[in-house]
């Protein structure tokens, strides 16, 4: 009996993946375990296996496009056996909408479906088949979804408004208008009619864009930021981290020697937070509706600029790591990041992060909050500037750096309490070593 191959979800916020290659082509004998494709997903590229052998068939999963998750991409049949032309499972998955094509992008934004509730129970449904079911007044359980898993898109809805289905009763007004029903964001249309046609072009979002904008929008919609400055002195800092370069053991490599490691400003500012959330434990937790999740260790996610987004690999139990061990996997992940090879776990999690724009020379900058992180620390650039010290100016080596924290979790005694404890071990760098 023929197996089928499936696009499996190997990213918890996963919906749609691309193949960005096959390995073998229709009609090639594998073996179980081959590497059968390389899937794309928003932040990483995994290598998926093939499921049984035999005759690779029926490969409907094409390169390059979003396919959803569970989708059948392709069968592998057993020497011999009849070759069926279009199996069932991949005739239903084929009457799903097609992502848009770029002449459309203005008008359909893809993205993963989301469960809303209904009166008639949880409804599955893509963003914008439930705003339009919004704007047209409908009750979006009454409505009939042909999407896969029954999911409701924008086909159903045009249907059923064609259809004459009635819209919903109006529910009991609020004192109070919900944050929803207050923002109303400009449609694409909209926006397009502001400019001159022919002078633009437009580029179709790819699923680590769309993935980063509606994370930013939950986070900003969602979690009460509190923004939290201060300056820190950076000269002791340099001096100690200089020292460490200048004693770092040579290593032997297929190029001849180098230092063991080569610690930066970064490496140590990640030291620092983690050892400032032991010192202030309450500050190294996450927020959920039924409780606090106070963690053990600090998780260190560090944000790493990758082209067509950002992805924020973690280093785990930093607070217990020295700086060498620290810049090695900082180097390793950040180079895996870029190459879109880390797995799940390398970026999924994590306790707070640390976001560095000082390469760039930003000054200071605030950074938005990853859930499930309650925290999250901007560092702008090292600069020298004048301070006064017993009454005279002198100068000294400052970088600004800004802690965004989630007001449910942390509040703003307890944020000046924790970025206190960071300026401490920033300016007295020794406790980093010790």
């Amino acid at each position: 009996m023929a197996v089928e191959v499936i696009l499996p979800k190997v990213d918890m916020d996963m919906a749609t993946g691309q193949i960005s290659r096959w390995f073998f082509k229709e009609g090639d004998t594998i073996a179980q375990g081959d590497v059968l494709f390389e899937i794309e997903t928003d932040k990483a590229a995994m290598e998926i296996d093939a499921p049984a052998s035999g005759i690779l068939r029926n490969v409907t999963g094409k390169e390059g496009i979003d396919i959803p998750v569970g989708q059948t991409v392709a069968w592998i049949y057993a020497e011999g056996e009849e070759v069926a032309a279009v199996p069932a499972a991949v005739a239903v998955a084929e009457a799903a909408p097609a992502p848009a094509p770029v002449a459309e992008v203005k008008a359909e934004i893809l993205a993963q479906p989301v469960v809303v509730s209904g009166k008639d129970g949880a409804v599955r449904a893509t963003p914008l088949a439930r705003r339009m079911a919004r704007e047209a007044g409908l009750e979006l359980s009454a409505v009939s979804g042909s999407g896969p898993q029954g999911r409701v898109v924008k086909a159903d809805v045009e249907a059923a408004i064609a259809g004459g289905l009635k819209a919903a009763a109006p529910a009991a007004e609020s004192a109070v208008p919900t944050a929803k029903a207050a923002v109303a964001p400009m449609s694409d249309d909209a926006v397009l009619k502001l400019f001159e046609e022919g002078s633009y072009e437009l580029i179709p979002h790819d699923t680590m864009r769309r993935t980063i904008a509606r994370r930013l929008v939950e986070a900003k919609s969602t979690v009460p930021h509190f923004y939290l400055t201060v300056d820190c002195e950076l000269d002791a800092l340099l001096a100690l981290r200089k020292q460490l370069n200048d004693a770092a053991p040579v290593k032997k490599t297929e190029d001849g020697e180098e230092p063991a490691y080569r610690l930066s400003v970064n490496d140590m500012i990640i030291k620092a937070l983690a050892l400032a959330l032991k010192e202030v434990p309450d500050a190294n937790v996450s927020w959920t509706e039924g409780a606090m999740v106070k963690h053990a260790h600090a998780d260190v996610g560090v944000a790493v600029s990758i082209p067509g987004g950002l992805i924020t690999p973690i280093v785990r139990k930093a607070e217990e790591k020295s700086l060498s061990m620290i810049s090695q996997e900082m180097k390793d992940l950040a180079g895996r990041a870029r190459n879109r090879k880390l797995k799940p776990e390398e970026y999924q999690g994590g306790t707070t992060a640390v976001s560095n724009l000082g390469m760039f020379g930003i000054k200071d900058f605030s950074a938005v909050i990853n859930p499930p992180h309650a925290t999250i620390l901007a560092v702008g650039a090292g600069e020298q500037r004048a301070v006064v010290k017993d009454g005279e100016v002198k100068i000294a080596t400052l970088m600004s750096v800004t802690l965004s924290t989630d007001h449910r979790a942390v509040d703003g005694a307890l944020g000046a309490e924790l970025i206190g404890a960071f300026k401490r071990l920033i300016e007295n760098p020794i406790a980093l070593v010790v």
